[in-house]
C-alpha cells in the first residue's frame, strides 16, 4: 500500500508542517502522517505569529525557504512592529491571524508541494532495527519505511487534559491523546518526563461591550514576515484588538475554585510554561498586583469568536464564567468553550544531537513540544532543521548546523541540547547574545545563500538578496560622501530637540544624532533624496541600521570571531572524559551525558566552569 519513503513525518503541527516542506522541496519524497487531516497547522492557542524573539525566528524560517512567514502574511488581519521605541536589534514583528485562513493556507501550500504525500491515522511506534529507525507503524497496523523519520508529536503524547476537576485523555479539546511512542521509546533507553501548557476560555465577540476597553489598532505601515512579494493586508482594513484588565474581584472569585484546581492539588505532574503562566497562577504568585493586562483578540475575518489572551486557566468552568463577567466590557459574556490545561510527555532535549537526530537512534529526529519548547514559532525553526537534516541523514549529506552567531534558530538549538529544559522553553532577545546581529531586518541578508546552496531558497530569492547587498552599499556610499548644509537640517534639528550645526557636514556622521531618522534627514535634502528614491525602502532602512550601529555590529562581530576558536575545536564522539582527572565531578558527568560536539558547546553547559573548558582544551592539544 504504500512505497518506501526518504522521511516520515509524524504530525501535522507547525513543526510537521515545515519539516515536511523542507524536506520535500530539497528532493526527498515525503509522508506526513496526520491524526486528523483536517487540523493541519491548527493554532492550538492564540491566533497570532511572532512578537519579542519570536518575530526573528520567523524571519529566518522564511530566509531559510520555509513557509510559515508567507502562510502568516496571507492569513493576517492585524500587524504590529513590536519594540519600535528601541533599537533595531529589539524590534520583533507580531501578527494577529485568521485562525481557519491561517491552517487553511498552510493545507493549500502543502498540497501545492510536490513529493508530499498525506495519510490519516496514529503512529503507535516506530520501526527499529539495529538502533536505527526505519519507519512507523500506524494505527491501523499499516507498516511504512523509511530512511529517516521526524517525530513532531507536540501535546499529543499521553496528553491529559485538566479542567477543574474533570480530566480526560486528548491531544487538544475534542482530539484523542496518540499513544505508544513514549513507551517504546522508553525501552530503547530514552529518558521522558511531563510538561504542561494551557489555553483560555473563547468567548462570544457579540456579548461584549468593546466601550469598556482600550482600543488597539494596527500598524500604518504593514512590513510582514516573508521576504518575497508575498500579498499583504492594506493598513485601513486590519481588525483592532482590545485590552482590558482583571481587578480584586475577579481574583476573589478565581480563588474560589483553587480547592478544585488541578495545579494546586497536585494533579497536575508537568510544569507550565513560566513566562505564560495562567491567570490563578498569576494571582497566586503577585499578590500585591491588583489588576493583571487581558488582550482580547478577534479570531478571524469571518467569526464572532474571541480569545481572551492572559486568561489561560485550568479552573472548573463555572469559576471562569464568574470571574469573567466581572471584567470590564465581560459583564454579558457567552462562553463558547473553557480553558484548559493540556499535559503531555516530552523527551528531554540534551538526548540529541545538533542535527535534532536522537542519539540513541540514527534516523530518529524530533522537533517542536516534544523537545520541551512551546510556541509555534519554536516549533516550526525546529521542524524545518529537523526536515533539513532528515533530508541530509536520507542522502547522506551532512547536516546542517547554524551556530548561535548565525541565527535564533541556533541559539534555541544550542540551549535545548547544551542546557536541557525542566520547563517549556520559549524565546527571548536576552537569550541571545549576538542579538545587535541577529536582527529580524537582515534574517535574509544571514541566512538566504545557505538555504540557496541547499536548494531551498530559489534562484529568484538569492537574486533579491545579492540585488539588496549592492543597493545597500551604494546607498551608504552615498550617505558618507553627500554632506548637507546647516539651512537644510537646522529646522529638523531643532523639530526634534537636536543641536544645530554651524557647517556642513557628511549625512552619515549627522545620521549618528540620536532620534535623527533617514527619511526625515532625506527630506531635509532634497536632493539627496530624489537620488535614493531608487532605491527599495528596506534597502534605505538596512543601510540605516548599519550606519547607525555599526560600532556595535563591529564589536559583537569581534566577539564571534574570537569565540570561533572553541566553536572549530570538536571532541571526538568517544572521547573518554574518566581520563581527564582534574575535571570538577560536576562537569564529568554533564560531559558524559550531553556528551558535547565543541568545546565551545562545553562551555555552555550549565554547571560547567571556564576552569573546566580549559583543562579539557589542554587535555585534548596534548
Amino acid at each position: 500500500m504504500f512505497p518506501e519513503y526518504d522521511v516520515i513525518v509524524v504530525g501535522a503541527g507547525h513543526a510537521g508542517c515545515e519539516a515536511a516542506a523542507a524536506a520535500a522541496n530539497m528532493g526527498s519524497k515525503v509522508l506526513l502522517v496526520t491524526m486528523n487531516m483536517q487540523t493541519i497547522a491548527q493554532m492550538s492557542c492564540n491566533p497570532a505569529m511572532g512578537g519579542i524573539a519570536k518575530g526573528q525566528i520567523v524571519r529566518e524560517i522564511d530566509a531559510m525557504g520555509g513557509y510559515s512567514g508567507i502562510v502568516s502574511d496571507l492569513s493576517t488581519i492585524q500587524f504590529r512592529m513590536l519594540n519600535r521605541s528601541k533599537g533595531p536589534a529589539m524590534w520583533s514583528p507580531r501578527t494577529q491571524n485568521d485562525r481557519m485562513l491561517f491552517a487553511a493556507t498552510w493545507r493549500e501550500m502543502l498540497e501545492k508541494t510536490p513529493n508530499v504525500d498525506f495519510y490519516q491515522d496514529m503512529v503507535r511506534s516506530i520501526i527499529i532495527k539495529g538502533n536505527k529507525a526505519c519507519g512507523v507503524v500506524t494505527g491501523l497496523g499499516h507498516e511504512v519505511k523509511a530512511k529517516s523519520v521526524v517525530v513532531t508529536s507536540g501535546t499529543f503524547l499521553n496528553g491529559i487534559i485538566h479542567i477543574g476537576e474533570k480530566q480526560f485523555g486528548g491531544g487538544r479539546v475534542a482530539e484523542k491523546a496518540a499513544t505508544g511512542i513514549t513507551e517504546q521509546l522508553v525501552e530503547y533507553g530514552f529518558e521522558s518526563d511531563r510538561l504542561k501548557t494551557g489555553t483560555p476560555p473563547r468567548v462570544d465577540g457579540r456579548s461584549l461591550d468593546y466601550s469598556k476597553m482600550e482600543e488597539q489598532k494596527g500598524d500604518d505601515e504593514i512590513v510582514g514576515f516573508s521576504y518575497t512579494n508575498t500579498p499583504r493586508i492594506k493598513p485601513e482594513a486590519q481588525r483592532s484588538c482590545w485590552i482590558t484588565y482583571t481587578n480584586d474581584t475577579v481574583h476573589d472569585i478565581l480563588k474560589t475554585g483553587f480547592d478544585r484546581s488541578p495545579m494546586f492539588q497536585g494533579r497536575i505532574e508537568g510544569i507550565g510554561p513560566r513566562y505564560c503562566p495562567s491567570i490563578e497562577d498569576k494571582i497566586n504568585r503577585f499578590a500585591d498586583r491588583d489588576r493583571h493586562q487581558l488582550f482580547v483578540e478577534p479570531e478571524g475575518w469571518n467569526t464572532v469568536e474571541i480569545y481572551v489572551n492572559g486568561f489561560s486557566t485550568s479552573l472548573p468552568e463555572e469559576v471562569q464564567y464568574e470571574a469573567l463577567r466581572i471584567v470590564p466590557g465581560f459583564e454579558n459574556v457567552r462562553i463558547f468553550r473553557p480553558g484548559y490545561a493540556i499535559e503531555y510527555d516530552y523527551f528531554p532535549p540534551t538526548q540529541l544531537k545538533y542535527s535534532l537526530e536522537t542519539k540513541n537512534l540514527a534516523n530518529l529526529f524530533f522537533a517542536g513540544q516534544i523537545n520541551g519548547t512551546t510556541g509555534y514559532e519554536e516549533a516550526a525553526c525546529q521542524g524545518l532543521m529537523a526536515g533539513i537534516n532528515a533530508h541530509q541523514n536520507a542522502k547522506g549529506l551532512e547536516p546542517l548546523i547554524l551556530k548561535r552567531s548565525e541565527a535564533y534558530i541556533g541559539v534555541l538549538i544550542d540551549d535545548l541540547i547544551s542546557k536541557g529544559t525542566e520547563e517549556p522553553y520559549r524565546m527571548f532577545t536576552s537569550r541571545a547574545e549576538f542579538r545587535t546581529l541577529l536582527r529580524q531586518d537582515n534574517a535574509d541578508l544571514r541566512l538566504t545563500e545557505i538555504s540557496h546552496k541547499l536548494g531551498l531558497a530559489s534562484d529568484e530569492r538569492m537574486e533579491v538578496v545579492l540585488r539588496k547587498k549592492t543597493e545597500v552599499g551604494s546607498i551608504k556610499k552615498t550617505l558618507s560622501e553627500s554632506s548637507a548644509e546647516p539651512d537644510q537640517v537646522n529646522p529638523y534639528f531643532e523639530s526634534i530637540g537636536s543641536a544645530p550645526v554651524s557647517e556642513k557636514q557628511k549625512v552619515s556622521k549627522l545620521l549618528l544624532r540620536p532620534n535623527v531618522d533617514l527619511p526625515s534627514l532625506l527630506r531635509s535634502v532634497p536632493s539627496l533624496q530624489a537620488a535614493l528614491s531608487i532605491h527599495q525602502p528596506d534597502s534605505l532602512e538596512q543601510a540605516e541600521i548599519q550606519i547607525k550601529y555599526e560600532r556595535y555590529i563591529e564589536k559583537e562581530q569581534e566577539i564571534v570571531d574570537r569565540m570561533s576558536q572553541l566553536e572549530n575545536m570538536a571532541i571526538p564522539a568517544g572521547f573518554d572524559y574518566d581520563k581527564v582527572n582534574a575535571l570538577s565531578n560536576e562537569a564529568l558527568q554533564k560531559f558524559k551525558k550531553i556528551r558535547p560536539a565543541t568545546l565551545g558547546q562545553a562551555s555552555r553547559i550549565s554547571g560547567v566552569n571556564p576552569s573546566d573548558v580549559q583543562i579539557l582544551m589542554v587535555y585534548m592539544g596534548r
